[in-house]
Order: C-alpha cells, then structure tokens, then sequence
C-alpha cells in the first residue's frame, strides 16, 4: 500500500536570489530528524507534477520521456511521520512505495566509497534513470539528455532544501552495481545522484 505525502507548497519565504547565493554542498549533519512534510516538498521540487491536468513535471524533461526515478533513504527516526527503509517516490500520486523495511544508510555509504556523512544525514535522496525512455526515441544523443535532467532536478532539490531550512550536497561518487544492489532498484534504473539531506551541523 503506498504512503500518499502531503501535498507540496507552493509559496515560500525564500526567494529565488537568495536560495542560490546561499546554496552550498554540505557535509555535516545534525542528528536531527526531518517532517515528512518537508520530504514531500523535496520529492515535488524534483520530480513532481507542477500542472496535473496537463502532465508537466517540476523539470524539464527531452520529449516529456521522463526517465527519471527517485528513491528516498529514510533513516530509523530519520523522518517524522515516517518509518526508516527505501522508498519509491510515486509522482502520479504523489506518495510513497516501500522498497525495503530497514535503514540501509550505513550499506549505502559502504557503496560510496566510505563516504559517512550519508549515514549521518537523516535521509538520502537517490536520483536514477532509466536510459531507454530516452535513448528509445533520441538515440545516442538521448544519454546526453538524460544527464541534463539530472542536473535540472538535482538543482531543484538542492535549492528546495534550502528554503526549508536543510541542506544537501551531490554525490556522484559510488559504485555503481553496489548503490543498486543496495536499493534493490529493478535492473534498468542506473544511480546517478546520491543526495543526503538534513540540518547543517557547521
């Protein structure tokens, strides 16, 4: 059964401007668990719809093929409102879809070559594509297309982060095989962000 999310907000207090002169990567993270309210701003900011009834999404996709799949990595009291595992974000619904039942932080920074601020972070948001939908109607090129959208979502995340008061940094260093093995992703979704998000520690 999947976990409908609150519905995303769609006024802040932070402005455009200053979200981007204040973004930065961050390493430390305070032990501090995060709403599920700003979990589902944060999915929404990456991937959701931003119109519905015409099927647009937050980030701009080649040929609206939208190859991308988030999956969040919840930490035992990670997220209020939330039990810890991997989770499916599920963008025609807006909810959740329960991937594994167990916090598999400290696994996945075994996957990302020792990197601990992941498991220190209360969640990960972990961005992966499936090629084909692109590659299917654009060809080789439709790789190239793909990493675009990437850098368009993970923008989005990492600028959302900061209007809710958390911060993030991208992680693109990992293995591969591991980080699916790890998340139990179906075959044809390859990792190509890792984005932990909590509260600064510095």
């Amino acid at each position: 059964m999947d976990i409908k999310l609150p519905p995303p907000r769609l006024k802040g207090e932070l402005s455009v401007e200053e979200a981007i002169h204040r973004r930065r990567s961050c390493r430390y993270f305070l032990p501090r668990p995060i709403d599920i309210k700003d979990v589902s701003q944060l999915l929404w900011a990456g991937n959701g719809f931003r119109d519905e009834e015409r099927r647009f999404r937050t980030a701009p996709s080649a040929g609206k093929t939208h190859p991308l799949f988030l999956y969040l990595v919840a930490g035992d009291d990670g997220v209020i409102g939330l039990d810890g595992g991997v989770y499916r974000y599920i963008p025609e619904t807006h909810s959740l879809r329960m991937v594994l039942n167990t916090d598999i932080r400290w696994e996945l920074v075994d996957a990302a070559l020792k990197q601990v601020f992941i498991a220190a972070a209360p969640v990960s948001i972990v961005i992966t594509a499936e090629y084909e939908r692109t590659t299917t109607r654009y060809r080789e090129r439709g790789i190239r297309y793909v990493h675009f959208e990437v850098g368009h979502a993970g923008e989005n995340i990492h600028l959302q982060a900061l209007s809710l008061g958390l911060e993030t940094v991208v992680v693109g260093a990992f293995i591969d095989e591991e980080v699916a093995d790890v998340l139990n992703l179906p075959s044809s979704h390859k990792p190509l962000y890792i984005m932990p998000v909590g509260y600064s520690g510095r």
